[in-house]
């Protein structure tokens, strides 16, 4: 799979697409990251990517020819994404779709953003991380390549790894233990040492409901509610 980033900060993105996961995908030929210098297709001495906004006003603007000649001289995958505030919010669903996309490339800003004609006739899209002001799109970025990169096919060792996170099915993840199975006088969940798989799956089900309804059960909200069967659960394994 093919992601390309436009920056004017290289460095910052590849050296992030190195390490931990993406890193070994990278090596290991999963992954395609190409970070793309926006400074390499200026064309003054000083090699200026941005300027003062016409109408006046705080900041400066990237400039649509430095941007406009480094995508059309890499030809990317496409949809190419700016990433900024007035996109489609990024999630989880979201992550899924471009993590079987096939290749898709992302644009970062900076400042107070990008010449309007680089968002409407150069971009086919816009993808926000959150309602929020960064200082540029690259730390955005990061969030979208560790977050699609490790749901693309072979990335992740455990195929079901990714099934059973926080958010892949509306819920939150249930808690996890690991060795001691006693430490300073909290011990593991029973159930967890059981050996019984089926209700060792029964009982992290309903931990991830009750997480969900105390935590954000906005989440349960935006699923319609507890079904029948969740009731169940919680009703099986409340007193846990």
């Amino acid at each position: 799979m093919r992601i390309d980033v436009f920056t004017i900060f290289p460095d910052m993105v590849a050296g992030f697409a190195d390490q931990s996961l993406l890193g070994r995908a990278r090596r290991s030929g999963l992954l395609d990251v190409r970070v793309h210098d926006l400074r390499e297709h200026t064309t003054d001495a000083h090699r200026t990517v941005d300027d003062a906004p016409f109408g006046g006003g705080a900041g400066m603007v990237l400039r649509p020819e430095p941007i406009f000649a480094s995508v059309e001289a890499t030809d990317p995958p496409r949809p190419l994404l700016l990433l900024g505030p007035g996109g489609r919010r990024f999630d989880q669903a979201r992550a899924r779709e471009l993590a079987v996309s096939g290749g898709f490339s992302l644009l970062c800003g900076r400042y107070e953003g990008v010449d309007d004609r680089v968002r409407t006739a150069l971009c086919d899209g816009e993808l926000s991380i959150g309602d929020y002001v960064l200082g540029g799109g690259e730390v955005a970025a990061m969030v979208v390549l560790e977050a699609v990169g490790r749901l693309v096919p072979g990335v992740m060792g455990n195929v079901h790894s990714s099934g059973e996170e926080s958010f892949s099915d509306g819920l939150l993840e249930y808690p996890q233990w690991t060795r001691p199975a006693e430490f300073r006088s909290m011990e593991v969940p029973e159930v967890l040492r059981s050996g019984d798989h089926e209700r060792v799956a029964r009982w992290r089900r309903a931990r991830s409901l009750l997480r969900t309804l105390a935590d954000r059960p906005d989440l349960i909200e935006a699923r319609g509610g507890l079904g029948d069967a969740e009731r169940e659960l919680l009703a099986e394994f409340g007193d846990d």
